[in-house]
């Protein structure tokens, strides 16, 4: 079958993880591209800020590639959209809201003026190339979410972003469910739908049943409340503001992009909130205790932000202090609970009151549970079924949904990054394999590190490093000197005592006796020696030089 006559479904992020979302539409000679999102690094990538998907794919392919359409402002759909860009200029499609939010996230890296940017609606549709793209609102935990319907030759694809199904959604718009009857109504050929509460039963409960549960706090607070969330999390922004006007305190908001998406929510009027609610940071840390709420970042405890910096005491701009309330409104994203625990002990010993959605309704997921699951496929009806945006164990769990719901077992294929998937001749099948591995960045450093960096920074963490000087004279091949031996993070100073002068005498036998042909052989004796005496194996390097 020649290329022309195949849509070839590229999943570049996403599929087989949460986070770095990132799907290619191929047809013929054209690609489209949906979202170009972060993940945040698992505890073992250690010195990583972030990783974004690997699109080699389509920098090969840079000239076919006709656009990037975005379905809402979270970071795990827009946090690479900078780097992508920067490869692939194309014309970036968001919503106003979304636009907005992208564009000053471009504004603070100093990339806004290599964006094309265009506005889409919710109800609008786009034709580039051979694709017609139709835009429906979705449910999500961010205003101005859309799904899209994809139409080519090929057959019709229904892309079902991050979404949930509230009936009564804090901005009061619903998903938009006859536009989905509707696409069902002309023949869905695929479905790709978010999967990553396919584990959950049940549905999943609306945001307004958050409202009452921060009133709850407010009202029973007696000093500062500090509430940490995502940036990109404007519906909660709404919800305290709401909960700080019913109990006479001003809001104030702490961290730049927090601070930016509250400014273009509200003049976008996604946001209704009085000017005499907010007040700025400086302000508010002047004010009565009880009179204020302070909105800010690390609700995920990375180190870095506000609530880390608090919990450690080293936040420069205000401390806690005793009689502080501090709300963690967002669920762990997979892989950051242990820092988010280590977070919240902190924050214990320094005196705070802590409340998590462990022990108080005070969040919600933005992502449908099985039975909204099962309801989408239901309206929707497609002829095939590829799960999407979740781990392996997510997306298994979403086929056998479906399957229970009448989708044949060959006509649903669960995949991973990396493995193309064809529609032809109205057929689902696999294609070939492609690279979808992570590609970490690490300040102004894109790809330079590789898994097997990670995997010796890792070693190192876990058994320290013992570094090695030796100089010989090369007339005699005799030593110089005594080789020097440092250690760290390996063993106790007491334990080193004894350990570096058996070294030292290791090294002096192999260069005088038993003679070696490079640094290797010295580092795989000294390896050796270390792990009978210890049972562990630091890492061991060597410098060597002839004089």
């Amino acid at each position: 079958m020649s290329r022309k006559n195949k849509l070839r479904i590229i999943p570049l992020g996403g599929l087989g993880e949460v986070g770095k979302n990132m799907m290619a539409y191929e047809y013929g000679n054209d690609i489209i591209v949906v979202d170009a999102g972060i993940m945040f690094p698992k505890n073992d990538m250690l010195g990583v800020d972030y990783i974004i998907p690997d699109y080699e794919y389509l920098k090969k392919r840079a000239n076919r590639v006709l656009g990037l359409f975005i379905t809402h402002g979270h970071e795990d759909h827009i946090g690479a959209i900078q780097h992508f860009i920067e490869d692939i200029p194309v014309p970036v499609y968001a919503t106003p809201l979304t636009r907005g939010l992208i564009e000053a996230k471009l504004h603070r890296n100093g990339a806004q003026h290599k964006a094309q940017m265009k506005t889409i609606q919710a109800g609008e549709s786009t034709k580039v190339g051979p694709f017609l793209l139709e835009y429906f609102h979705v449910n999500h935990s961010i205003p101005d979410g859309v799904g899209i319907g994809i139409t080519t030759p090929a057959g019709l694809v229904v892309h079902m972003s991050d979404f949930k199904f509230d009936q009564t959604p804090v901005d009061g718009w619903p998903t938009d469910f006859a536009k989905l009857s509707e696409f069902s109504n002309r023949g869905v050929d695929l479905l790709l739908s978010d999967s990553t509460n396919a584990e959950r039963p049940g549905w999943t409960p609306s945001e307004s049943v958050i409202g009452p549960a921060f009133d709850k706090v407010f009202s029973e607070a007696n000093g500062r409340i500090i509430i940490a969330t995502f940036a990109s999390l404007i519906s909660r922004v709404q919800q305290v503001a709401d909960a700080a006007a019913k109990t006479g305190r001003k809001m104030a908001l702490a961290g730049p992009s927090m601070v930016d998406n509250v400014k273009i929510a509200r003049k976008m009027k996604y946001l209704e909130i009085p000017d005499d609610l907010i007040v700025s940071i400086e302000q508010a840390l002047q004010m009565q205790n009880h009179k204020v709420v302070i909105m800010c970042t690390g609700s995920q405890g990375e180190p870095s932000s506000i609530v880390g910096r608090l919990s450690a005491g080293t936040n420069r701009q205000f401390d806690l202090k005793d009689g502080d309330t501090i709300v963690l409104s967002s669920h762990p994203i997979p892989g950051n609970e242990e820092s988010i625990s280590k977070t919240i002990n902190r924050l214990l010993r320094r005196g705070a009151k802590v409340i998590h959605d462990g022990i108080a309704p005070i969040h919600v997921s933005g992502h449908a549970a099985q039975e909204e699951q099962k309801l989408l496929i239901n309206l929707v009806r497609p002829k095939h079924f590829m799960p999407i945006h979740g781990e392996l164990r997510q997306l298994m769990r979403h086929a056998e949904l479906a399957q229970q719901l009448g989708i044949e077992q060959e006509n649903i294929i669960v995949t991973e990054n990396g493995q193309v998937v064809e529609l032809v001749g109205k057929k689902l099948m696999r294609g070939e394999r492609i690279p979808g591995d992570y590609v970490f960045v690490t300040g102004e450093s894109i790809g330079d590190i590789d898994h097997d960096v990670m995997k010796e920074r890792s070693q190192l963490a876990r058994n320290g490093i013992l570094l090695i000087d030796i100089s010989i004279d090369k007339k005699t091949g005799r030593l110089l000197h005594e080789p020097e031996v440092i250690t760290r993070g390996f063993v106790s100073p007491e334990e080193a005592t004894s350990l570096i002068p058996e070294v030292r005498k290791l090294i002096l036998r192999m260069v005088h006796n038993d003679g070696f042909d490079d640094e290797k052989d010295i580092i795989n004796a000294v390896k050796s020696y270390l792990h009978q005496q210890t049972k562990r194996r630091p890492m061991v390097f060597v410098t060597l030089s002839k004089s």
